[in-house]
């Protein structure tokens, strides 16, 4: 195989890189490290390239002492698959020996260590992470990976039904990696051994679903995925998602110029869902309660912001400014478009309102500490945001002395 060469160098050449590519090469002989995974594929794409991991014909056991000898920190993160992290001018990268599967059970893999580059890349997932790079910049493809990318195509190495069994996390990142690299619709035989392995999703557990969907959700614009994901089985047998659509939502989102929103893309999904079914999905995806609070106070009927400035008023006080641009836009999604614009103004011109009085207040009027403090502040704070929060402290004041006087 003729390799061939990426041109962007600035990442490789990073002073934090080249210190344990160094570090590694010292006494190497015909060992050789390269970089693997996103930061291939992304230079390939021409996207920033973020994390950087590394392979190694080395050893776990010499990566980390030449890493050591080097003076740089080591953190044995995997040493059962061969991984190790190195810390160099406070930035971790993955080291990992080259690997052989000899056996896996749909979610982990025992491995053998390897010389082969080969073996290693046959190994992965698809062909777009199963490229590697040398630190002169020449690109190792042995599975058409670099054509792959280039069509907007993401395809399983080898036999699409043995990556599948091999793991079944493979499926959701099938559905991610599309929804950002990929166009058009979805590998026909990638989707077939989807849909033939999905019930090995329940193997999976909530934490990497969660970090899957939402990343998927993060993307520009998702729905052909999440179309193919449902056509499959697949949203039903990973988060008990079924019929759930985002496609008016994302016209919305493009219309108004707002940024992906996971979790609001996610409560579009779940809008079939009841109060029951939403709390089981959160516990699913395991999402965090911030996460799950956010999905139950954006469930529907999203028509009730009203269509005054007063009315809206009223429910950004209630909800906050977030959660109420987030159901403007839910809204317009099931055709309220025409008030869309202005509730977003509303939203973004909000500032948080306080209450005028406090417990103290009452209880410096005379009531003594207790339940009545508490049932007199409530009616008052009614009042205030019944007037549109016109109401200020002083008629406030004067309405719960009258009270109190009356009560004595």
């Amino acid at each position: 195989m003729m390799p061939a060469t990426a041109s962007d160098a600035a990442w490789r050449t990073a002073p934090a890189v080249v210190a344990v590519l160094d570090a590694l090469a010292v006494g190497a002989g015909s060992a050789a490290t390269r970089f693997v995974g996103g930061a291939v594929r992304d230079c390939l794409a021409r996207r920033p390239v973020a994390d950087i991991d590394l392979a190694t014909q080395l050893s776990p056991v010499e990566t980390m002492r030449r890493l050591a000898a080097a003076g740089l920190k080591v953190v044995p993160t995997g040493l059962a698959h061969g991984t190790v992290t190195a810390i160099s001018e406070g930035r971790p990268f993955e080291i990992t020996a080259l690997r052989e599967d000899v056996a896996t059970d749909g979610r982990h893999a025992v491995v053998a260590f390897t010389d082969d580059w080969r073996a290693d890349a046959a190994r992965r997932d698809f062909t777009i992470n199963a490229m590697s790079m040398d630190p002169g910049g020449q690109v190792f493809d042995y599975f058409g990976g670099q054509d792959d990318l280039a069509a907007g195509r993401v395809r399983f190495v080898g036999a699409a039904d043995q990556r599948v069994a091999e793991d079944y996390l493979r499926i959701l990142r099938f559905f991610r990696f599309h929804a950002w690299y990929g166009r058009g619709a979805p590998d026909a035989g990638g989707l077939a051994a989807i849909a033939r392995g999905r019930d090995g999703l329940h193997r999976i557990s909530g934490e990497r679903v969660r970090a899957e969907i939402l990343r998927l959700l993060a993307a520009p614009d998702p729905g052909v995925v999440l179309e193919a994901m449902a056509a499959t089985g697949t949203l039903q047998a990973a988060v008990g998602l079924g019929d759930g659509d985002i496609a008016a939502l994302l016209v919305v989102e493009t219309a108004a110029q707002a940024a992906p929103d996971p979790l609001l893309r996610l409560a579009a999904l779940a809008a079939g869902l009841d109060a029951d079914g939403r709390r089981g999905l959160a516990g699913r995806m395991r999402l965090s309660n911030d996460e799950a609070e956010t999905l139950a106070a954006l469930a529907p009927p999203w028509t009730t912001l009203g269509r005054t400035a007063a009315d809206w008023r009223q429910a950004l006080h209630r909800d906050g400014a977030e959660c109420f641009r987030r159901r403007a836009l839910l809204a317009a999604s099931v055709g309220e478009t025409e008030v869309l614009a202005p509730r977003l103004a509303a939203a973004a011109a909000w500032t948080p309102l306080a209450m005028p009085l406090s417990g103290g207040d009452i209880v410096a009027l005379g009531v003594a500490p207790g339940p009545a403090v508490g049932t007199l502040l409530a009616e008052l704070e009614a009042e205030w945001r019944a007037s549109d929060f016109k109401l200020d402290r002083a008629a406030l004041l004067a309405r719960a002395g009258g009270r109190v006087e009356n009560d004595r």
